[in-house]
């Protein structure tokens, strides 16, 4: 179980745990390339600069919208495989959960991966600046959240 003050949401949880027992930073990056191929292909009529993750050296785009069900379906996009890697890890984690699910997560479950210790300072950066991306994407799906102000 994962030492957040909020318990992480199921999916969240396994993909920390799994990069967490990772016995390398080679193996975290085997892990980043191959959740990385499983991203499904991005719309290119998406790449504009309101969907671009602010903050990252490589090219990151994400996109939201709810469901049939109220629940957030990320996609996303990088040129970089690594950093593709990082948004999948995230968008695999946070797909299907509510707009206040993600609104509510906070980033210290990143430390617990063991990601940062393998990254450089600016891809570490990025991977947060993708999380803080992803967070503000969702509470747009949700007029509520949206009009009350979200503290992101």
């Amino acid at each position: 179980m994962s030492s957040t003050a909020t318990p992480l949401p199921p999916t969240l949880e396994r993909m920390v745990q799994r990069f967490k027992r990772a016995s390398s930073n080679k193996l975290r990056y085997e892990q980043l390339i191959t959740i990385a191929q499983k991203l499904p292909s991005f719309p290119e009529d998406q790449k504009i600069p309101d969907n671009k993750v602010p903050g990252c050296v490589s090219q990151v785009y994400v996109i939201a919208d709810l469901d049939e069900n109220g629940k957030v379906q990320f996609q996303g996009e990088s040129d970089s495989q690594l950093t593709k890697g990082l948004t999948a890890f995230l968008i695999m984690g946070m797909n299907g959960l509510t707009p206040t699910e993600i609104a509510q997560l906070q980033p210290d479950f990143i430390q617990e991966t063991g990601l940062q210790a393998s990254l450089t300072p600016s891809r570490a950066n990025g991977f947060f600046n993708i999380f803080q991306t992803l967070k503000k994407k969702a509470v747009t799906c949700d007029p509520n959240l949206n009009s009350e102000g979200s503290g992101i």
